[in-house]
């Protein structure tokens, strides 16, 4: 299995920056792992709420590969503790899945079109961060993940 977090924009502060590359490291030494960025809409401002989600949609589908394991990370989606997490990661790769595609939308959330390919919706909290923050939180976590499936001390109870 394959992890990729697609992500629309660039990563701008720094801190945040060294974060995600730290557990990035740490995560491809479990599991290939990599970040793919959509970039920022040109003319952003000159468009509605609803215009960018349709735009943003158009370049998150080009990105889809056939037999992907599409996971929004959306605050509607299902909450878990970081051991039910890591549960159903090891569950995704004992039933095959090929890549698993986790994907953080723009500002304003996703297009309906892109909820419509989604095989589930994954909430990292009931509180609302920055999409910046949200990419060194998930990699953390799918760090945390690969910790406890293989019985290592980062994670305590």
């Amino acid at each position: 299995m394959k992890i990729t977090l697609l992500v629309v924009g660039r990563t701008i502060d720094k801190n945040i920056i060294s974060g995600i590359e730290e557990y990035k490291q740490r995560v491809q030494h479990f599991i290939p792992f990599d970040i793919e960025v959509i970039p920022e809409l040109k003319n952003a401002r000159k468009m509605s709420e609803a215009q960018q989600k349709e735009q943003e949609a158009e370049f998150i589908l080009k990105s889809i590969n056939s037999g992907d394991h599409i996971v929004l990370l959306d605050e509607g989606g299902k909450e878990f503790r970081s051991t039910e997490f890591a549960a159903w990661v090891e569950h995704k790769q004992n039933i095959s899945v090929k890549r698993l595609l986790f994907i953080v939308g723009g500002p304003y959330g996703f297009s309906q079109k892109i909820y419509s390919v989604a095989n589930e919706k994954i909430s990292l909290s009931r509180m609302t961060f920055s999409h910046q923050m949200i990419r060194l939180l998930f990699v953390e976590q799918l760090y945390r993940a690969y910790t406890i499936i293989n019985h290592m001390p980062y994670h305590h109870e």
